[in-house]
């Protein structure tokens, strides 16, 4: 089915300028998407309510510096506030994950211009989307979208894939290769003559991000709308921002699969015949089991408070190939950590409930297929790779989305 994204919504946004503020709009938002999750999941039904709610909320400008307009809040608000949402309904969490890497890049690469421009839009309740990688070119950062001067504006034709958000998005933004060859960021606000945005995607987790197909066919953009992407040397903290939202994702992930796991020990599961005991949250196994991924999780978010405290820091300092380099390194570590215990968490929820766990009416395999989908998203041997390398080699980590 082909979607074009939805008229522009309009209603009042509010503005959170405090850490108590997000984290309790987080958990508002949180305890309204819990209860439609499974069906969510199983229909692939969107969750276009909520993410007007997210919107309305405010909560899709507490990185937006004062300035501009926005919240101003830290990186550690922004992690939790993934998490707290992600583990009520990843999908809903990785909705606007883009929009905020959007941020971030708008804050490091725009001219002053553009950056008032399109944050002070952000501020205003407008949502960013991804266009995503291409899906038929040799890896994520290989282009073959391209932009063609006319006159003053330009005109943006390809295809791309994996455009998390670009369904519910007011301002569509994907990269794209100028006449010279240099890649670029083009926005494109919605609608627009000449995008089509398909909805194709049918991973088997993650299933209501939307994170389908966009086509450009001759789209006009202007000359504002064009931000050209940094030189490999130029040190940026847009991987680590992106980076440390995906580890608070699946962080979300983990706790959501583990809270499930509680409730359906406690109330719905039986005892192995062999155990002994009256009740399955007796087993001691399973009572050995639950303490050591609630022990992992909390080691995972410890790391990524610790990866948030290291951005967070670099508020006040020039940033450097060297702390740049530090920060991306500290977000690997959370990652590395977070993406194990999703993984672990969802799997040993099924295993902890037995046969009857994987019966459809509960929706508990969710956990996992979420957890598995979305870690998929950049491989975790690149970053133990790129921390043993840092750590034994003094050799900085890649500069890009995805580390």
């Amino acid at each position: 089915m082909n979607l074009i994204s939805d008229p522009p919504e309009t209603f009042q946004v509010a503005i959170i300028t405090c850490r108590k503020q997000a984290i309790q709009a987080a958990h508002a938002l949180a305890e309204q998407a819990k209860p439609g999750a499974v069906a969510r999941d199983q229909q692939r039904l969107y969750p276009r309510e909520l993410i007007s709610q997210f919107t309305r909320l405010g909560l899709g400008s507490i990185s937006v510096p004062r300035r501009f307009g926005g919240g101003g809040l830290d990186f550690q608000t922004v992690a939790e506030v993934f998490r707290i949402i992600s583990a009520s309904d990843p999908s809903l969490g990785q909705i606007p994950q883009n929009h905020f890497g959007l941020i971030q890049f708008i804050l490091g690469e725009g001219e002053p211009s553009q950056q008032e421009k399109w944050l002070q839009a952000v501020v205003s309740g407008k949502r960013l989307g991804n266009g995503g990688p291409e899906k038929n070119t040799r890896h994520t950062r290989d282009i073959q979208a391209r932009l063609v001067r006319e006159g003053q504006t330009s005109r943006l034709s390809g295809e791309k894939f994996y455009s998390t958000g670009a369904l519910f998005a007011d301002i569509l933004v994907t990269t794209a290769l100028q006449e010279d060859d240099k890649p670029a960021m083009a926005f494109i606000p919605l609608p627009a003559e000449g995008v089509e945005i398909v909805d194709d995607w049918s991973g088997m987790g993650q299933r209501t991000t939307a994170s389908g197909t966009v086509r450009l066919d001759r789209v006009i953009v202007g000359p504002d709308a064009i931000i050209p992407l940094p030189s490999s040397d130029k040190p940026t903290l847009r991987g680590a921002v992106s980076q440390l939202i995906q580890a608070a994702i699946d962080a979300g992930i983990a706790q959501g699969a583990l809270d499930d796991a509680l409730e359906f020990v406690r109330h719905h599961s039986r005892p192995w015949v062999d155990a002994g005991v009256a009740r399955n949250a007796d087993d001691p196994y399973i009572l050995a089991d639950i303490g050591r991924i609630s022990t992992e999780l909390s080691a995972a978010n410890a790391l990524l408070r610790r990866a948030a405290r290291v951005l967070d820091s670099l508020a006040s300092q020039p940033l450097t190939a060297e702390n740049s380099a530090a920060a991306s390194i500290a977000v690997a570590e959370a990652k590395v950590l977070t993406t194990d215990i999703a993984l672990r968490a969802s799997e040993k929820l099924l295993e902890w409930g037995g046969s009857r766990a994987t019966l459809l009416q509960h929706g508990l395999d969710r956990h996992w297929r979420n957890a598995r989908t979305h870690t998929l998203h950049d491989p975790v041997r690149w970053k133990t790779h790129a921390i043993g390398n840092y750590y034994l080699n003094a050799i900085y980590p890649a500069r890009h989305a995805w580390i």
